[in-house]
């Protein structure tokens, strides 16, 4: 149970891991997130659920090496074993199921992404989709987007490749032009869905954010990935992760996935004193 089955580097410090998960992949949707934790010590880190095999009973997870813990399970191999997954946890997305929809995914957002589009484009509905990071050298699952989309965008920070700029400007860009959008979902860092949301309010076009604040039991227990939504304290956990982007606070969520930067620092540089295989 629980074995890595495949594993791929996808871009500098960002892997994809297929993992042995039967009972979690029976049950998997769109939107969901797993809690997995590495050891008996571990810490215990939620991550999204990129795509899923019911047939397979498997379950395929996007991370990016950060901190500590994400570092360390990029060291694992093929064959390797984690403890635990826990899951599938959150409330599946309620997609569309006609209409043109853009998808937009920043840095490791576009993993979220990925079985949102993929399960509307099975369902008929005509998904544009845009890509982004800072450089064209961590693009992640550009074919896997492709694949479901009927027109796909790129777009670099540095302009390395496609539109020259963050993904809120080629969405302007898009509106501008007089494309419509029925639904708009943005995922990525904090501060890229709050541009995008900020850039699709003046358009009035609904526009759907899956929030990643700090996370602990994964379960509404602990309280630590509360957010404010409509101006009403939610848990990203089990009353998300997806929600109206436009009714999201986001500066409160900024600072609060902030709260602990010299704690996690801390504990990597100790990490890395200690042998973990930094590099």
């Amino acid at each position: 149970m629980n074995e890595i089955v495949k594993k791929r580097t996808l871009a500098p410090s960002t892997k994809l891991y297929v993992v042995n998960a039967p009972l979690v992949a029976a049950k998997a949707q769109p939107g969901q997130f797993v809690i997995v934790r590495i050891s008996e010590n571990g810490e215990r880190i939620p991550l999204t659920i990129a795509d899923y095999d019911a047939d397979q009973g498997t379950l395929t997870m996007v991370f990016q090496e950060v901190g500590k813990t994400t570092k360390a399970l990029g060291l694992l191999e093929e064959g390797d074993r984690l403890l635990d997954i826990v899951g599938p946890l959150g409330v599946p997305a309620e997609l569309p199921t006609s209409g043109r929809v853009l998808c937009v995914g920043g840095g490791v957002g576009v993993a979220p992404i990925y079985p949102k589009a993929k399960a509307m484009h099975r369902n008929g509905v005509e998904v544009i989709s845009i890509i982004a990071a800072r450089t064209k050298e961590l693009i992640i699952l550009e074919e896997e987007m492709r694949a479901v989309s009927s027109e796909l965008y790129i777009a670099t920070d540095d302009g390395s490749r496609g539109f020259h700029g963050f993904a809120n400007g080629l969405i302007k860009k898009l509106l501008d032009e007089g494309q419509h959008f029925d639904e708009i979902i943005a995922v990525g860092p904090m501060l890229m869905m709050k541009a995008c949301v900020e850039t699709t309010r003046p358009y009035g076009v609904k526009t759907w954010v899956s929030l990643n604040p700090i996370m602990v039991d994964g379960t509404g227990m602990c309280g630590a990935c509360r957010v404010t939504v409509g101006k009403e304290t939610k848990f990203s956990c089990v009353d998300g992760p997806m929600f109206d982007g436009h009714q999201v606070d986001f500066d409160e969520a900024i600072r609060r996935c902030r709260m602990y930067l010299d704690q996690e620092r801390t504990a990597l540089e100790a990490w890395c004193a200690h042998g973990g295989g930094c590099r």
